[in-house]
């Protein structure tokens, strides 16, 4: 099982030292760390893939016929984590280096074989959905666990993210609204603050992921 160091102690460390770096560090090393071949770039890939794998093994363990709509949300969840996790690095051109085809360039404005560059409804949107469900399932369902356990459905008991995922959850949130809020004072908390964003959704997934490959019943073999 994960300790509290995971939910409460490297979320809001990684985020301070971040922070800290930014104010140490020149411009062009910031500028590398943010890349698409940087830290955070390759951090967000390899969240995902944790969280890919995490999804697979508990599709596997789970007992499938006794929660039809569990086993789907899980299926649901590997295959959202593979489809993130491919557009993050380009389906492999930031690695490999391929260029982009020519009919392509035209529709990505940043030059990518990916389709989250291509259209708000598959960058803005999808993000924004992201949130909702990060604050939703880490903010406000913890609360309403501590204040009115009754209006929680008893049928989705195993769908809810452990209460424990509110540190990661505030600053997913958190980092967005304070940024737009001193965004308009000309201050930039990061260089990049939607990568930062980013990380903290893709962690919050993946720890959600865990909880559930520990709470849900093994099939019996």
């Amino acid at each position: 099982m994960l300790t509290k160091f995971w939910f409460y102690i490297l979320p809001p460390v990684l985020i301070v030292g971040q922070f800290i770096s930014e104010r140490l560090l020149d411009h062009p090393t910031l500028e590398f760390m943010y890349s698409e071949l940087g830290l955070y770039e390759n951090l967000q890939f390899l969240v995902l893939v944790a969280a890919v794998l995490v999804a697979l093994a508990t599709f596997v363990r789970m007992d499938r016929r006794a929660d039809l709509l569990m086993t789907a949300w899980v299926a649901m969840a590997a295959f959202c984590c593979v489809y993130v996790a491919g557009e993050e690095i380009s389906w492999g051109q930031h690695f490999v280096g391929w260029g982009t085809p020519d009919f392509w360039t035209h529709l990505n404005d940043q030059n990518e074989t990916n389709l989250h560059n291509t259209s708000a409804w598959l960058d803005q949107k999808p993000r924004l959905i992201l949130m909702i469900g990060v604050a939703v399932g880490g903010l406000i369902i913890p609360l309403l666990r501590k204040i009115r356990p009754a209006v929680l459905p008893a049928r989705f008991n195993a769908f809810y993210p452990s209460s424990s995922l509110w540190v990661v959850a505030a600053l997913a949130v958190g980092v967005h609204l304070l940024d737009k809020v001193v965004e308009g004072m000309g201050i930039n908390l990061f260089e990049r603050t939607s990568e930062m964003q980013e990380l903290c959704f893709y962690y919050f997934v993946l720890l959600y992921l865990l909880g559930l490959y520990h709470r849900l019943p093994r099939a019996i073999r």
